[in-house]
Formats: C-alpha cells, structure tokens, sequence
C-alpha cells in the first residue's frame, strides 16, 4: 500500500469511529453521586440493523434500588420485581425486594431517536470512583436482537466493547 492509500485509510477510520461510539445505548447523565437519587435517561439513537425497535429491557443492578419507571404513551410498560442479594437502608426502612428488570413494548422506527427513563437511589453498595452498568437488550423487527450488555473489565473502558453496556460514574457526595 502506498502512503496516500494508509493516509485515506486512516482518516476514514478516525471519521466512522464518533459514529460508533454515538451508535451505543448511552445514559444521558454521565455521573452521580453514592446515596443519591439518580433519575436514568436511556437514549435508543437506532434500531437493529435498519428495524423498527419493539422491546427495550432493563437489567437493574444490584444496590440500585427503589427504581420507578417512566410509562412511555404508546408503549406497555413491565417491571419484574424480585429478592435483592442485601437489603438496604432507605429513609429509615430496611428494603430487600424491588424491581430488577424493566422493560417497554412498542414500536420506534429506526430512522428515530428516543429516550426511557426510570429513577432510583444509588445504594453504599457503590464506592466513589466506581462504575455501574444497567445492560440492556434491545428487540426489534424480524427478530434481530443487539445485547448492550458487555461491562468492562478492571482496566479497561467502555470504548474497547463492542456492545457496552450504559454506564455511570460513582462520585462522593458533595
């Protein structure tokens, strides 16, 4: 290969790679705070492959709890609830039950964008400087299927994944 060729090839993939980091399934807050109430904005930017997506789910990790989602109009909205693996303290009241998965039907074209929102308060289960990841599935048209679900290892970073799942930033409360 001649220069000018690596020079071109290199360029197109410094261009395409924005455009696969902004293809993931992100949250729209980037960091909270340990203790805190943390309201989570899932921003969907595509279908799978070109289809319409029909089904989002929600693993919530555990120690994130007290979660309430967002109903959605035109979508039907699920909660599974289930036993945590600890129980909590939470405005004076010990919890050991609550949601651990969501999940919204409907339909979104790809060629649109949306957002799913649900809260909860971020336990002490989480240390400052930490990372917590909610994976997601994404169901769509035809049966296709794109599992946001990879959590990186120590040392490594949502960008070296393929599939990441959404995450956010443990920060000391201030």
């Amino acid at each position: 290969m001649t220069k000018t060729t690596l020079a071109a090839l290199g360029a197109a993939a410094l261009l395409l790679a924005p455009a696969t980091a902004l293809a993931h399934i992100t949250l729209e807050a980037p960091e909270a705070a340990v203790g805190s109430t943390y309201k989570a904005v899932l921003r969907v930017p595509h279908g799978c492959a070109g289809a319409a997506t029909l089904k989002v789910r929600v693993h919530i990790p555990e120690g994130f709890i007290a979660v309430k989602p967002m109903p959605k109009a035109g979508w039907t909205l699920d909660t599974v609830k289930g036993s945590y693996a600890n129980s909590y303290e939470l405005h004076g009241n010990t919890v050991s039950e609550g949601v651990k998965e969501l999940s919204w039907t409907g339909n979104l074209p790809d060629d649109y964008y949306d957002e799913f929102v649900f809260r909860g308060t971020l336990t002490e289960a989480f240390a400052a400087g930490t990372n917590v990841y909610f994976p997601v599935v994404q169901e769509c048209e035809g049966g296709a299927v794109d599992r946001w679900i990879e959590i990186p290892a120590d040392g490594k970073s949502a960008d070296d994944y393929e599939a990441p799942a959404p995450g956010v930033r443990i920060v000391a409360p201030k």
